[in-house]
């Protein structure tokens, strides 16, 4: 039985259907080199002879990958995750907002090519070339956006550059960057009260103050308002000691 595909693979198998270019057919041959490009995909196929495969897919220009950036480090979840070398799945979310499809939304953006007879497209031969690249998706999901136009060391440069060169919202502030902090950006320290740890200050609450904000119960037990037989339960779970 076929183990199913992770996330992003299996994301950009469903993108690539839904607009006709990737159809459940067999590969033919077999890919002996593959590179991944701004914009394209070169690969060789040897089936017999070797076969020049190439599929195209449109790159986002440097204005559109500067709003993309833009859009990128406004977003600390997924910063943290990108600096981190995760690639987020709300990034496909953030590329929708700037008005820019991470995946093809249609045929018109992607071109196939390849130097067999073969009247079919996709051939066997790009059949073979998807499959690899979809295995390539799934062993490193940046792919994606490296067929888009960033590979992963550039967007996360670019990344970078831009959080240190942002200026704080308070001109006082004295926090420090979030790339001065990635490290320990998740950690934290005792929780208050606890081990030691000074509790927060805070104006003190009565025991019983839920039971006061409850509607009115509409039962009764015994005659008596249910609220009022809970008190005492909250003064002992409170340690409150009263009449």
């Amino acid at each position: 039985m076929t183990e199913p595909l992770p996330w992003w693979p299996a994301r950009f198998v469903r993108a690539l259907t839904a607009i006709g270019v990737l159809l459940p057919a067999k590969g033919q041959g077999s890919v002996v080199s593959l590179a991944v490009g701004a914009g394209r995909v070169d690969a060789t196929v040897q089936d017999g002879r070797p076969h020049q495969v190439r599929i195209g897919l449109t790159a986002f220009g440097k204005t559109d990958w500067a709003a993309i950036t833009h859009a990128l480090a406004a977003k600390a979840s997924s910063t943290v995750l990108l600096l981190g070398g995760e690639l987020p799945r709300d990034v496909e979310e953030i590329f929708k907002a700037v008005r820019l499809p991470l995946f093809p939304s249609s045929a018109r953006e992607v071109s196939l090519d390849c130097t067999c007879p073969a009247a079919e497209v996709p051939c066997g031969h790009l059949n073979a070339v998807f499959s690899a690249l979809v295995a390539r998706v799934a062993d490193d999901p940046f792919t994606v956006l490296a067929l888009r136009g960033r590979n992963r060391e550039t967007l996360l440069e670019e990344l970078k550059n831009r959080l240190i060169s942002a200026e704080p919202l308070d001109p006082d502030d004295r926090s420090p960057a979030l790339t001065d902090v990635m490290d320990t950006f998740f950690d934290c320290g005792q929780a208050p009260g606890l081990g030691g740890a000074a509790p927060l200050p805070a104006p003190r609450t009565s025991f019983d103050a839920l039971l006061d904000q409850a509607p009115p119960f509409a039962i009764t037990v015994g005659g008596e308002d249910v609220a009022e037989l809970l008190r005492p339960v909250y003064r002992a779970i409170a340690g409150e000691h009263g009449p």
